[in-house]
């Protein structure tokens, strides 16, 4: 499958599921008896862990059909890296999508911390710490919209993965999925100084 291909497949599920008819295809016995032996998905999805953003869902897609990492605030570390690395490498996706959420609590948070050095309990802080650099750039571009900052984090994480595999592999989109209408777009993000925009 192309990139456009999976990409399209991606859209068109999110317009089901908008529309309250998902065909929840692959989700049947048949189907799980078929990808037993192995998978072959057709997209990477690293998203937020919230318990609103379900990929498979989001997108009316079934069993073996998407390759999913979800950490709170789509944050990339160690481990991340090398899922995404695993599903290029050796699962050889032509496509890995980076979905992001308005109202993202991990970004809100990182705003409360910089803003007024809110206190964050200490295994959050981690994530935090990994968004703090995005909100610093936008209040240095004066950009207060919590949900613009959420489309510029997602934006970093593209760019982030892209240096990570190194040129190498799938198209890297970056998306924002709208918690009242269901709906996902793909969204272009302003590039920090230097840096080539996606």
């Amino acid at each position: 499958m192309t990139p456009e291909g999976a990409l399209a497949r991606l859209l068109a599920g999110n317009q089901r599921f908008v529309a309250g008819a998902p065909a929840h295809p692959h989700q049947d016995a048949a189907r799980r008896a078929a990808v037993a032996g192995g998978q072959s998905p057709f997209a990477a999805v690293l998203g937020c862990a919230d318990s609103r953003l379900p990929a498979e869902i989001v997108f009316d897609r079934g069993l073996g059909d998407l390759f999913v990492v979800r950490t709170a605030g789509h944050t990339v570390g160690r481990e991340v890296l090398a899922s995404i690395e695993y599903a290029v490498s050796v699962l050889h996706v032509p496509l890995v999508v980076v979905l992001g959420h308005h109202a993202c609590g991990a970004v809100q948070a990182a705003r409360d911390l910089v803003a007024a050095g809110s206190p964050v309990p200490t295994r959050v802080r981690a994530v935090v710490d990994a968004i703090v650099p995005t909100v610093r750039h936008a209040v240095a571009c004066r950009e207060n919209d919590p949900d613009r900052i959420v489309e510029l984090h997602v934006g970093e994480t593209v760019r982030r993965l892209r240096r990570s595999l190194d040129g190498r592999g799938p198209v890297l989109v970056g998306m924002v999925y709208d918690l009242r209408t269901g709906r996902v777009r793909s969204t272009s993000d302003a590039p920090r100084k230097g840096v080539t925009a996606l």
